[in-house]
């Protein structure tokens, strides 16, 4: 198969097709070298075509508090202010920049989610 940058949907479609038959081919084949070529341009495809934005900072704070069971009273002695969670998980205030380091220095909270605006 002649492989080059993917450029309309019904390629893509036959590049995803394709990858899937290949798939499990061993690395040192043509086809387990195919399938690594394929991937990248289908990698390429996919991020330059289906991006998906960054979730707001409070939807980033609430995902993660979810996930590691945090309670809001947890999530005031990372912010540092205990009185201030309910507004900022309400919109009302805004996060400060120790709080952005707080936030993703002790939840792991991605910078580009903490810095948008909202």
């Amino acid at each position: 198969m002649n492989i080059e940058v993917i450029k309309n949907k019904t390629q893509y479609q036959n590049y995803l097709n394709r990858f899937e038959e290949i798939f499990l081919a061993k690395s040192n084949t043509s086809e387990g070298k195919e399938a690594q070529l394929l991937a990248l341009v289908i990698k390429d495809y996919e991020d330059k075509n289906f991006v998906i934005a960054s979730p707001d900072p409070v939807e980033a704070i609430k995902y993660r508090m979810e996930q590691m069971n945090i309670s809001k009273k947890e999530l005031g002695e990372i912010l540092g202010f205990s009185s201030r969670v309910s507004d900022i998980l309400n919109r009302k205030r805004k996060l400060t920049l120790e709080m952005v380091r707080n936030l993703h220095e002790k939840l792991n909270i991605p910078l580009e989610s903490l810095v948008q605006s909202y």
